[in-house]
């Protein structure tokens, strides 16, 4: 039977999936289990490895035992950024659990290396900023509060990844220990202009380059999978960061191109070729995708906070029962009643990148109510993202043809109408909202000849829905104006 399916595994912040596309890219199966959050301190976020993996192992066998293994071609990884695992070479035994991007217990060392400003020096070599959201301190943490860490990671005794690499040891029984570019230009370890690590950065940051991973090209086999895994081995052919991978999956392959992925965060990636625009409005640089050892760059703005505050509503204060609720409680309300939501739960990412500073709402009165809240927490989402566009164009990028969506919010109409609204850019919903499992996916499937190019890969796509912009000049300025006020009385 012809190989002509790829099986595409997404271990995201609070969730790992797998779902199986077939040649058009249509998901032909899907399964998914729960991620549990650990928070050991306040500002620390964790995530046990073991059970990613366990996770991992049990989506890929359901799809795979509903469907008929021989007809998978290979396998492609997305995965939830920054986050960090450090295991033993030996038995793959992680040394602590991992740290996850929106942990910020390294936020001191961070403020220090500022203080002695290294920023400009690093930024232009990572295209990212000194910040806790990023791996390096991250790493560096593990191995000075683990007992003993630090002197095996310095005998070659220990092994680091994010979580794509952690993912690919164990799937290949500890054979390859390799990364992708867009995993490794979130590190704070890697010069995406050259793609490899920096020995000058290693040091700064006091991370063994022992420990560290190969980097390569997205859509390659990396290795197979071990014996006994599934009823045959199967290619590993693609990797890719999760936000990457949806700039991927929606075929934004022009420069100028913008997707942005609305999920426990929200992230903006527009597409500038060959170029690594080099941002002067605190935006971030980032290889998008490399293929056949040619890089592709995107500027990025990244939203820490966008799913995870209509979470907060319906886990923290009970406000909504289901997060499907606030679509319906948003399209009731006349209007915002003034009330203002910044989502600031763990920082401000960009433009601002303060990670004290702390979420606030403001222009509470005596009659608002829970769904002012939930509207609220919807419309933080459209202004942050309107900030990031404000960003790109003050960096020379064109005002974008359209946004295409993706990620759980997006299925909200209410909220991709007010997006349109507040940007005033048209926003396209594709058929397909699995984007991000798609990037990675596709990335395989070139690997393994399922797909010829890029120009194939783009007749996949197709909108499902286009919202254009409606909303009057005049409102949006006061909206804005508004947003604007509430941002500034949450800075420190």
């Amino acid at each position: 039977m012809q190989a002509d399916h790829i099986l595409a595994i997404d271990q995201g912040t609070t969730s790992t999936r797998a779902i199986l596309f077939d040649a058009a890219a249509r998901p032909v199966a899907v399964s998914q289990r729960e991620l549990p959050q650990h928070y050991p301190e306040p500002g620390w976020v964790e995530h046990d490895p073991e059970e990613i993996w366990r996770d991992t192992l049990a989506v890929a066998r359901e799809v795979l035992g509903s469907n008929e293994p021989s007809r998978v071609a290979g396998i492609g990884i997305t995965n939830q950024r920054e986050t960090v695992v450090v295991w033993n070479r030996s038995t793959g035994e992680p040394i602590h659990r991992a740290i996850v991007w929106q942990d910020r217990r390294t936020s001191e060392t961070c403020e220090r290396l500022k203080r002695e400003g290294v920023e400009p020096q690093v930024q232009a070599k990572t295209g990212v900023l000194l910040d806790p959201y990023f791996s390096a301190t991250k790493i560096a943490w593990i191995l000075d509060n683990v007992p003993g860490a630090r002197e095996r990671a310095e005998g070659g005794e220990l092994a680091a990844g994010t979580i794509d690499s952690f993912l690919l040891w164990r799937l290949t029984g500890g054979e390859v220990h390799a990364t992708d570019i867009t995993n490794a230009g979130r590190t704070l370890l890697c010069d995406i202009h050259r793609g490899e690590w920096d020995g000058d950065l290693c040091r700064l940051f006091r991370v063994p380059e022992a420990l560290l991973p190969e980097i390569h090209d997205n859509s390659r086999v990396f290795g197979l999978t071990a014996p006994g895994l599934f009823e045959r081995q199967i290619p590993i052919a693609g990797m890719a960061g999760d936000q990457q991978a949806a700039l991927f999956g929606q075929a934004c392959f022009e420069p100028g191109m913008v997707k942005s992925t609305y999920g426990t965060g929200c992230f903006m990636l527009a597409n500038t070729g060959g170029t690594a625009v080099a941002s002067e409005h605190r935006l971030l640089t980032t290889p998008a995708y490399r293929i056949g050892a040619k890089t592709t760059y995107a500027l990025e703005g990244s939203i820490f906070v966008a799913g995870a505050a209509v979470k907060w509503l319906r886990d923290g204060l009970g406000v909504i029962a289901h997060a499907s609720d606030t679509d319906g409680m948003a399209t009731r309300l006349p209007d915002s009643h003034g009330v203002y939501m910044v989502p600031a739960f763990v920082g401000l990412g960009a433009p601002h990148w303060d990670p004290t500073a702390r979420g606030a709402i403001f222009g509470l009165t005596l009659d608002a109510t829970g769904a002012h809240l939930a509207r609220a927490a919807l419309e933080a989402t459209a202004y942050q993202t309107r900030d990031l566009i404000d960003a790109m164009i003050a960096d020379g990028c064109a005002t974008p043809a359209a946004i295409r969506v993706d990620g759980g919010m997006t299925a909200n109409s209410w909220l991709c109408q007010f997006l349109a609204d507040i940007t005033d850019v048209p926003v396209e919903r594709p058929s397909n909202l699995e984007t991000t499992a798609l990037g990675a996916a596709f990335h395989a499937g070139l690997a393994t000849g399922i797909w010829s190019g890029l120009e194939e890969l783009k007749r996949t796509w197709s909108a499902a829905d286009r919202f254009a912009p409606a909303m009057d000049a005049a409102l949006r300025d006061r909206l804005l104006a508004g947003w604007q006020d509430a941002v500034r009385r949450t800075l420190p």
